[in-house]
């Protein structure tokens, strides 16, 4: 039997299951999420504590933290008060922008400018999404889950907008060979899809009874 290292969560620093946990559960796709503050700007910030949770209805999920001083982020501000916001998936190309807009800059600096980045209206809500990003995803919130500092945020993708080359020719599934999302590891480490392999369903051992559909 391998040597196993045992870690008890009920009893373990914070920091220390943030490092097991994004250490070991990954890769995790990242969230450029743009939102429109009260000005009306456009800000924008990634969030790798994200994924797709459902199709019908089509749920998207957000993990987001307070600063460490305890006060809210711009973005959670921002999706409290307008009730909505744009999932922008980030590929190699978009990849040192999305960190420009990871900056701890001020509430009245446009990160999507900042960046280099442009934006453009989006069908059903006001936030704004990034023209750059191969699939960007309007959301308007299903509901709030409060955790302490951690704020859940659940969304209902209402429009996708997704970059022509990304799809086949008939429109229905990624072109594997040009949507290449990257996805966070731990710390600054980073993954790229580009390396993709077919695993096929193995076929049903004739000896074992399938499974009655109910």
């Amino acid at each position: 039997m391998p040597q196993t290292m045992e870690f008890d969560f009920t009893r373990l620093d914070p920091q220390d299951r943030y490092r097991l946990l994004t250490n070991f559960i990954g890769p995790r796709p990242i969230a450029l999420v743009s939102t429109r503050s009260e000005g009306g700007q456009d800000n924008a910030a990634p969030m790798s504590f994200f994924n797709v949770f459902s199709h019908d209805p089509a749920l998207v999920v957000l993990g987001i933290q307070t600063r460490p001083d305890g006060q809210e982020k711009d973005t959670v501000r921002n999706i409290r008060r307008e009730g909505e916001f744009v999932v922008n998936m980030v590929d190699m190309a978009l990849s040192q922008a999305m960190l420009v807009c990871g900056l701890g800059v001020a509430e009245d600096v446009d990160e999507v400018a900042l960046a280099g980045l442009s934006s453009a209206p989006c069908a059903h809500i006001r936030a704004r999404r990034i023209v750059e990003s191969p699939c960007a995803m309007e959301c308007r919130v299903d509901r709030l889950l409060e955790y302490g500092r951690r704020l859940l945020v659940i969304g209902e993708v209402v429009q996708m907008h997704v970059r022509r080359d990304c799809l086949d020719a008939a429109g229905r599934y990624v072109n594997p060979e040009v949507y290449q999302p990257i996805a966070r590891l731990h710390a600054d480490n980073y993954i790229t899809s580009d390396r993709q392999f077919v695993m096929p369903t193995p076929p049903m051992p004739a000896e074992i009874r399938p499974a009655e559909v109910k």
